[in-house]
C-alpha cells in the first residue's frame, strides 16, 4: 500500500512527457530563446514570451514548448503570468530558468513606460528590469517573489538578467544596463544572497564600445548609441569563463563572445568577436542528451525563429561547428554568404 501511494505521488509531481509533438522548430516564433534539458524526463523545454495567438491566453507572461528531439514540439503552455496590481505592465522578455537551492527560478525582463526613472541623456527613461519567480516544477506554475521588486537598482534601466554561480558557489545577477539610459550600453553584475535578492551594488564588467565589431546605432535624437544584450556565462572544460552577449555589427544583430582573463566575473574581459552574424543573437548554450554542446539563438531579429548550432568547447573559447539544419530546416535560408560573415554554416 505504501509503495502504491509513493508511486502515485511521484507520478503526480513528475513533469509530464511530450504526448504529441506536431510543431516543427521552423514553426516556432521565438525571441530570446532559453532551453532547459531535463535529463530526468529526457525532455527539452524551450521558454519564450507568451504569444496569445499560439496559447490562446492573453495574459502577459512566459510560455514553454516541450520536445524529445529539438525538432518536434508540443503545443506551448503558459508557465508564468504577471499578476495584477504590481508596477510592471509590459515586457516578459528574455526568460531564463535555473535550478537553485532545490527549486526552479525564472528570470524575465518587464517594464512600465509610465514609471519614469532618472534621465541621463536625450531620451525619457522608465523602469525596466529583471524580475524573479519560483516554482517547485520545471513546467511551473511560477510565482512572483517579493511582490515584483527589482533585483538591480530600481533607478537603473536594465534587462536580460542571467544567473551566474561562481567557483565559490556564490550567485550573481549579470545583466545589460540599457543604452536608452547610458548611451553606451554596459554589462554589469550584482552579488546576490541565497534568496537571489541583491547583496551589494552593481559592478561594471565591460562597455559595448570595447568590442571593435560593435557598430553604433544612430538615433532620432541625433546621437549614436551602442547596445548590450543577452549576457550568458559559460565555464569551459579548461575552466575559462566565457560570456555570450549580443549587439549590432555592420550586418545587423550579432552573437558574440568575451573571455575573462582572471577566470572570474571581475575580469578584465577581452572581446573575442562574433560567433554568428546574419542578424542572429541573444544566444544560450546547453548540453543535448547525447552530450553535444548546443547553442540556440533567434534569427532574424524581427519575426524571429529559433536557430540551433552545434558547438565545440575549445578550452579558451567556444566555436561554431555547424548549423543544425536537421533540427530547424535552416529557418532563415540565404543564397550565398554576405561579405565578412563568419558563420561556419554559411
Amino acid at each position: 500500500m505504501i509503495l502504491r501511494i509513493l508511486t502515485a505521488l511521484a507520478l503526480a509531481f513528475a513533469v509530464p512527457v511530450v504526448a504529441e509533438a506536431p510543431l516543427l522548430t521552423s514553426h516556432l516564433r521565438i525571441h530570446d530563446p532559453w532551453v532547459v534539458a531535463d535529463s530526468d524526463n529526457q525532455t527539452y523545454w524551450l521558454f519564450s514570451r507568451n504569444d496569445p495567438v499560439v496559447t490562446g491566453d492573453k495574459r502577459l507572461g512566459i510560455m514553454a514548448y516541450a520536445s524529445r528531439d529539438l525538432a518536434h514540439w508540443g503545443k506551448p503552455r503558459v508557465v508564468f503570468t504577471l499578476p495584477d496590481g504590481i508596477w510592471a505592465k509590459d515586457g516578459a522578455w528574455a526568460p531564463e530558468v535555473h535550478r537553485w537551492k532545490g527549486r526552479w527560478h525564472l528570470l524575465a525582463t518587464f517594464h512600465n513606460e509610465g514609471a519614469a526613472i532618472a534621465r541621463n541623456g536625450k531620451r525619457p527613461t522608465y523602469r525596466r528590469t529583471t524580475l524573479l519567480a519560483v516554482s517547485d516544477r520545471l513546467d511551473g506554475p511560477y510565482r512572483l517573489v517579493r511582490g515584483g521588486a527589482p533585483i538591480a537598482p530600481a533607478n537603473d534601466m536594465t534587462l536580460d538578467g542571467t544567473l551566474h554561480v561562481d567557483a565559490a558557489g556564490k550567485p550573481w545577477l549579470v545583466y545589460a544596463h540599457e543604452w536608452m539610459q547610458t548611451g553606451t550600453g554596459t554589462i554589469e553584475a550584482i552579488p546576490l544572497k541565497d534568496d537571489l535578492s541583491s547583496a551589494g551594488p552593481p559592478r561594471l564588467l565591460f562597455r559595448a564600445d570595447e568590442a571593435n565589431w560593435v557598430v553604433g546605432q544612430k538615433q532620432p535624437e541625433g546621437d549614436t548609441v551602442h547596445v548590450t544584450d543577452g549576457p550568458e556565462l559559460f565555464r569551459t572544460k579548461s575552466g575559462t569563463l566565457l560570456m555570450l552577449w549580443s549587439s549590432y555589427g555592420k550586418d545587423g544583430y550579432v552573437q558574440a563572445q568575451a573571455r575573462s582573463k582572471s577566470g572570474t566575473l571581475a575580469g578584465p574581459w577581452e572581446q573575442l568577436g562574433p560567433l554568428v552574424e546574419r542578424d542572429s543573437g541573444h544566444g544560450m548554450m546547453f548540453r543535448a542528451f547525447d552530450g553535444r554542446l548546443m547553442m540556440v539563438v533567434h534569427r532574424p531579429f524581427k519575426r524571429a525563429l529559433a536557430k540551433f548550432y552545434e558547438m565545440r568547447d575549445a578550452g579558451d573559447r567556444v566555436e561554431v561547428m555547424r548549423e543544425a539544419v536537421e533540427l530547424d530546416g535552416e529557418a532563415y535560408p540565404t543564397h550565398g554568404c554576405p561579405m565578412g560573415v563568419q558563420d561556419a554554416g554559411c
